[in-house]
């Protein structure tokens, strides 16, 4: 693992506690000498965790469509800043250059993100791990829904447990150290009785 992509919102939320979690997973990318891949953003959580990678000495890389460009949320002080024609090759770029993914809080494109990654390890495109950093409970509501779709049988339990969930950057990146993917196939067969 070399690169890790974080996805999170452009805007900061309501806590506090949103905005300190993101420096601390800038830093912490940083710290254990990894490559923070994002969106390229100034703004929000986005540039709150660009700007600590880069203080800590890190290597950022930020994929950002044009058209985002020309509004002026753009970063200027990125190692690397990619800049690509539409939402589709963003997420495409990122994925490439990134070998694991951590959803901070953010809104609809967060979950979005996060939520193709990890379709893409269940069809075996990748074999890179996923994962949400939980800040203060921010994702109870939806951890409880995927495990509700799991008990539905719309989610093979082993794909469930693919996405990892942790409550610091550290914890979450130590459990993509240690990640192994599944080796079953996505599809539930219905047992003919």
């Amino acid at each position: 693992m070399k690169a890790i992509c974080v996805f999170c919102g452009s805007s900061f939320g309501t806590r506090e506690t949103y905005a300190e979690a993101a420096k601390e997973t800038g830093r912490t990318i940083a710290e254990q000498g990894y490559t923070l891949v994002y969106g390229g953003a100034k703004v929000g959580l986005m540039g709150t965790v660009a700007d600590a990678a880069l203080q800590a000495g890190g290597k950022v890389i930020g994929v950002l469509p044009r058209a985002l460009e020309d509004k002026e949320i753009g970063h200027e002080g990125l190692t690397e800043l990619h800049l690509v024609g539409s939402m589709h090759e963003r997420k495409a770029r990122m994925a490439d250059l990134s070998d694991a993914f951590i959803a901070l809080p953010g809104g609809v494109g967060t979950l979005e993100e996060i939520f193709e990654v990890w379709t893409w390890g269940q069809l075996g495109y990748h074999q890179k791990p996923c994962g949400f950093l939980n800040i203060d409970g921010y994702y109870d509501d939806l951890i409880r829904f995927l495990d509700h779709q799991t008990e539905e049988g719309f989610t093979r339990d082993v794909m469930r447990q693919m996405v990892q969930i942790a409550g610091a950057p550290r914890e979450l990146i130590g459990q993509f150290e240690n990640y192994s993917p599944p080796s079953a196939p996505k599809w539930i067969k219905r047992e003919e009785t």
